[in-house]
């Protein structure tokens, strides 16, 4: 099915301005589509991944060759249905697995980021998502769901966004953390 598990990935121009105060310049951010968005983009649904996850929500790992991290509740006839809705799964900036992040090239130096990769924020992952959306034309979500880690992102997302947001599913997660 084409429509099922579309990796891809876009180079926005930004600057993503983060909470440290710096600001990134350009910004990569991989993810997955699956299902089809309607013609009045009203079926967007933004599943937020944990800690340990990424943008491999339901398709098998190119890397691992494991089944994505939430088949179980991802796909045709399962709650979040790409049949009625147009799901994507953002892998968060300051990862190593195609968005922006330590391993990433800083224009400044043309040399990866490494320890220099700015300290990045539950909020700054969030913008990172809604520059996302921007780019793919969705002006408000149906829901964003996640957990632990992407539950935080799915808590931030109406505090940022309250016009962007219809509802949101948080699943064991907590608003802060300690590291």
């Amino acid at each position: 099915d084409q429509r099922f598990g579309l990796r891809r990935s876009v180079r926005l121009t930004g600057p993503l301005k983060l909470d440290s105060g710096a600001a990134l310049t350009p910004v990569d951010i991989a993810y997955e589509t699956y299902g089809t968005l309607n013609a009045d983009r009203s079926n967007a649904i933004l599943l937020c991944h944990a800690l340990t996850g990424d943008q491999f929500v339901a398709s098998d790992h190119p890397i691992t060759g494991k089944p994505g991290w939430w088949t179980r509740a991802v796909g045709p006839g399962k709650p979040i249905d790409p049949d009625r809705h147009f799901i994507i799964c953002s892998n968060v900036i300051g990862s190593c697995l195609g968005s922006s992040g330590p391993a990433s090239v800083d224009p400044a130096t043309q040399a990866p980021y490494a320890m220099r990769f700015p300290v990045i924020t539950i909020a700054d992952m969030v913008r990172a998502q809604a520059m996302l959306l921007d780019h793919l034309g969705i002006d408000r979500l149906a829901a964003v769901v996640g957990g632990s880690m992407g539950g935080m992102q799915a808590l931030v997302w109406p505090t940022l966004f309250p016009h962007r947001v219809e509802a949101t599913v948080i699943i064991a997660s907590t608003a802060r953390h300690s590291a």
